[in-house]
């Protein structure tokens, strides 16, 4: 994939990893496979993406610098009392982020590394997770209670957050959390 797009356009500016599984339950009913194909999407997959994104912006430097955003949870934020691997597979992303921002700023890569924090955003995991728990127009209702604004997000609210981090705006942001979730953990 980064070989393609270096050959395409020369370079990598941008990387988003927005890839993730969420499931949950009692934690001594959960399994050991389910754990780790939780964590190899949620956590193995933005350790990949970003390896090979420094990779390549060290070999290709971005124009202005690179930005990598890795895309996490309110659920990297809080504990949840269903949502235990979720939770932890989140809070990776989140201090893995950090820790790279760091690496790329001690280095001088002119790489910019953060976190997107969604809370409950109006996706097709979200309705099949309220599906699977019960009624989704109940389960709608109870999310949309939950935020302060009084609903749920949209997937735009995200992509909004995304740009900005994308952006030469955010140019002395790094290894920052940026929390888009309606008030929920203001709470």
């Amino acid at each position: 994939m980064y070989a393609s797009a270096v050959s395409r356009h020369g370079r990598v500016d941008v990387v988003v990893n927005n890839a993730g599984l969420g499931f949950g339950g009692p934690p001594e009913e959960q399994t050991l496979d389910e754990w780790r194909r939780l964590m190899a999407v949620n956590l193995d997959g933005v350790f990949l993406g970003t390896k090979h994104a420094i990779r390549t912006m060290k070999e290709h430097p971005p124009r202005t610098g690179g930005s990598i955003v890795n895309l996490s949870s309110i659920e990297g934020l809080v504990g949840d009392p269903n949502l235990g691997a979720h939770n932890a597979s989140k809070g990776g992303v989140r201090l893995y982020t950090k820790s790279v921002a760091l690496y790329c700023a001690r280095e001088r890569l002119n790489i910019r590394v953060n976190s997107i924090h969604p809370g409950y955003i109006w996706t097709p995991m979200v309705e099949n997770y309220l599906a699977s728990v019960g009624d989704v127009t109940e389960g709608r209702k109870a999310l949309d209670a939950m935020h302060p604004v009084g609903h749920v997000g949209e997937p735009i609210d995200i992509a909004y957050g995304v740009l900005y981090l994308a952006s030469d705006e955010s140019k002395f942001v790094t290894g920052a959390e940026l929390v888009i979730d309606g008030g929920y953990t203001a709470q």
